[in-house]
């Protein structure tokens, strides 16, 4: 007896990556033109927050809003915190429940799930139930950013980007047979590739002569490789003008979940890679740069764009 052939269940999994998370509506923008059925998404991180807006039916208005978004916007919502994490979260979540969508995920019209990491086992947990705007809320929760939430039992949730950066297990496992998974994190590394700021020679032979006169400020030029830890050296011994500023906390903090989300997306999908891959350039923009949705939307369009053939292959 042949096989009839069945319409495949397509699902979206939306990576994390913070305020990178805003190219997720132009991808979104780009399905929806082209007519790309979905039939379910979910998300990690912020993935979980556009997610739910799809899911809701409410992107295009939230699309106008974050587009609307300036550095003085973006500061209101920072209810600082001194326990748990920089931020609160609560002005974030309330703002969503007055203007967006809360309601119960099994109520959603569009099948929702979202990825969150228990602190204290580290096991990723799938949010399928309850309120849309509680689960978005945990999966937000970045560690030493955002305050962890506490679940009814007493379990601590944060950042779903943590073990699952781009939820294409979740997917699978809410029934879809094509995964569209978009990857905030596959250019990241090229934020921090940057050459070293280095002194020129002349700088440099004038500090180590006899006699030398105080050194001018740093010219910025590449480095060779080799030769750095003389550079270092000058740098400490150069009175008064140190070239070398060291990075903030914060953007120490940013940096290793830039890495350490890459490295785990990398990992996760090479095990369970999606069908179709949908990987915005966004490593121009940073983790708080919430203020830039324009350009990210942009790049998110450009890249699922640029992915269309593929899927096309994919959906037949």
């Amino acid at each position: 007896m042949a096989l009839a052939r069945r319409t495949p269940v397509v699902g979206l999994a939306l990576g994390s990556g913070s305020a990178r998370g805003w190219a997720h509506i132009g991808v979104l923008q780009v399905l929806r033109d082209e007519g790309v059925r979905l039939d379910m998404v979910c998300g990690s991180s912020i993935g979980a927050l556009v997610g739910a807006v799809y899911a809701a039916g409410e992107l295009e208005r939230f699309a106008t809003w974050v587009q609307s978004l300036g550095l003085r916007d973006v500061f209101g919502f920072m209810d600082f915190n001194l326990a748990g994490g920089m931020l609160k979260g609560e002005k974030l979540i309330a703002f969503w429940r007055r203007n967006f969508a809360d309601f119960d995920i099994e109520d959603s019209p569009l099948p929702f799930g979202a990825v969150a990491t228990d602190l204290h086992s580290g096991a990723e947990v799938w949010l399928r139930e309850g309120s849309i705007a509680d689960a978005v809320r945990a999966s937000i929760a970045l560690p030493g950013l955002f305050t962890p939430v506490l679940q009814e039992g007493g379990r601590l949730l944060v950042d779903g980007g943590l073990v699952n950066p781009v939820p294409t297990s979740l997917a699978r496992a809410m029934g879809a047979d094509i995964v569209i998974g978009v990857d905030l994190n596959a250019d990241i590394v090229q934020r921090h590739m940057h050459p070293l700021a280095v002194m020129h020679e002349s700088a440099m032979g004038a500090q180590e002569g006899e006699g030398a006169a105080e050194p001018p400020m740093p010219e910025h030029v590449p480095a060779r490789n080799g030769d750095w830890a003389r550079r270092l050296k000058f740098w400490a011994s150069a009175p008064g003008k140190p070239a070398f500023k060291p990075p903030s906390l914060l953007d120490v903090m940013m940096t290793s979940v830039n890495i350490m989300q890459m490295r785990i997306t990398r990992s996760r999908m090479a095990g369970d890679p999606p069908e179709v891959v949908i990987a915005p350039r966004l490593s121009h923009l940073g983790q708080l740069d919430f203020h830039r949705a324009r350009e990210a939307i942009e790049e998110g369009r450009r890249a699922a764009q640029a992915s269309l053939p593929q899927l096309r292959e994919f959906m037949g």
